[in-house]
C-alpha cells in the first residue's frame, strides 16, 4: 500500500477522476486507492451526518466504495464521480438507518430553530479554536437530519448548493432551506467564531483512513 500512497501525493493529483477510472477499468486496479484517498475524508463526513456510530460509518464507507468498484463501468459521466460516490453511500447509511429504526421525524421542533441552549453554544467559554472547532461538531450532531446532512455538505464539506442538491436528490431550493434553517440552529455567529476552522470538523485521515483503504482493497482482492 505504501508505493501507491506516495503515487496519491504526487503524481496521481494531475489525475482526473475519470482518468483514474478508466486506468482502472483498463486494468490498474490498484489506482482505485486513489479513489478512496482523495473521497474518504467527503464520504465519512456525509455517511457521518446520518449515523452516529463510528464503526458502522465505516463499514458504510467500505461498502460504498466496494459498490462503486463493481459498478465502475456503469458510471456514465452524466454527474459528477464524486457526487456518484457519495450518493451510493449516503443510500446506504439512510437505508440503515431506516433499518434500525432510529430515524429523526423530519420535523422536529420546527419553529424552535434559533432555540438551542446558551450554555451549548456560547463560544465565549471556549479556550481555543480547537476546541470551538469540537464544539461545532457536537452541534451539528445534535441537529435534525435534514438539516445536519445539509450542513455538513455545504458548511463543512463545502460542496456547492447544485453538488449537495444531487447528492441528496432534493432541489436547490430545498437545499437553500434547510442550509438556513439549519445554521439558525447552531446560531450564525458560532460558524463566525470559528471562521476558516469550519473544513477541520469531523476530520478523517491517518491511521483511519489507512484502515478503509486496506478493507476495500482486500475486499476486492487488489493487490499492492
Amino acid at each position: 500500500m505504501e508505493q501507491t500512497a506516495v503515487l496519491e501525493t504526487s503524481d496521481s493529483r494531475a489525475l482526473s477522476d475519470q482518468e483514474v477510472i478508466a486506468r482502472v477499468l483498463a486494468g490498474e486496479t490498484a489506482l482505485y486507492e486513489i479513489i478512496m484517498r482523495r473521497y474518504n475524508q467527503r464520504l465519512y463526513r456525509a455517511v457521518r451526518s446520518v449515523l452516529r456510530d463510528e464503526d458502522e460509518v465505516e463499514d458504510v464507507m467500505q461498502d460504498a466504495y466496494v459498490r462503486a468498484y463493481r459498478h465502475l463501468a456503469d458510471f456514465e459521466g452524466r454527474s459528477l464521480f464524486s457526487t456518484w460516490l457519495l450518493r451510493i453511500a449516503l443510500h446506504e447509511a439512510f437505508a440503515r438507518k431506516r433499518r434500525s429504526n432510529r430515524l429523526q421525524p423530519l420535523n422536529e421542533n420546527p419553529e424552535g430553530v434559533d432555540m438551542l441552549p446558551a450554555t451549548t453554544i456560547d463560544p465565549e467559554q471556549q479556550a481555543s479554536r480547537g476546541e470551538l472547532a469540537h464544539l461545532l461538531e457536537s452541534t451539528i450532531s445534535g441537529l435534525p437530519e435534514q438539516f445536519r446532512t445539509v450542513i455538513m455538505l455545504r458548511d463543512i464539506e463545502e460542496l456547492s448548493t447544485a453538488e449537495t442538491a444531487a447528492a441528496l436528490n432534493i432541489s436547490e431550493e430545498n437545499v437553500k432551506t434547510r442550509l438556513h434553517r439549519g445554521r439558525a440552529m447552531v446560531r450564525r455567529t458560532l460558524f463566525e467564531k470559528v471562521g476558516s476552522d469550519a473544513p477541520q470538523a469531523f476530520v478523517f485521515m491517518g491511521a483511519r483512513c489507512d484502515r478503509v483503504v486496506g478493507r476495500v482493497m482486500e475486499l476486492l482482492e487488489i493487490p499492492d
